[in-house]
């Protein structure tokens, strides 16, 4: 049996642990300098090298780990965490239309009738300045 392992440069992984600085989030600076940390990685997209890839899982590991503990809330749909992000800021269909890529895709998911795609939660995720994971 074979298995595929990516082979992570441990130079450059190394690296970059010294300049992020991982480690478990205890309080709202920490999140917010590591929350930057992994939007600077996501705006990478398919570019990031397998190094960069590896942060980026723990980077979200931890992040999802603290705001579990940090801000629990009830499990809701991702059609009525957008609802609430929307109504939270006084959004409107207007204000996020773009992030569905037409008008009519938008009103289908924020009617409840079309589920959101995972392109569209890192859309939603990068606006609303929010884990993926709640639109999934």
């Amino acid at each position: 049996m074979t298995t595929s392992v990516i082979a992570i440069d441990r130079k450059e992984y190394t690296r970059l642990l010294s300049r992020t600085l991982p480690a478990r989030i205890a309080n709202d600076t920490e999140y917010e300098r590591l929350l930057a940390e992994t939007e600077r990685l996501m705006d990478k997209e398919e570019e990031l090298s397998p190094a960069e890839s590896t942060l980026l899982d723990l980077l979200v590991t931890l992040i999802e780990q603290y705001e579990e503990q940090r801000y629990p809330i009830a499990q809701a749909s991702p059609h009525e965490m957008l609802q609430h992000l929307m109504e939270a800021r006084e959004l409107t269909h207007k204000d996020v239309w773009p992030m569905f890529g037409s008008k009519g895709v938008a009103s289908e998911v924020l009617n409840g009738k079309r589920a959101i795609s995972k392109t569209q939660a890192k859309k939603l995720a990068e606006f609303f300045h929010v884990s993926p994971a709640l639109f999934i």
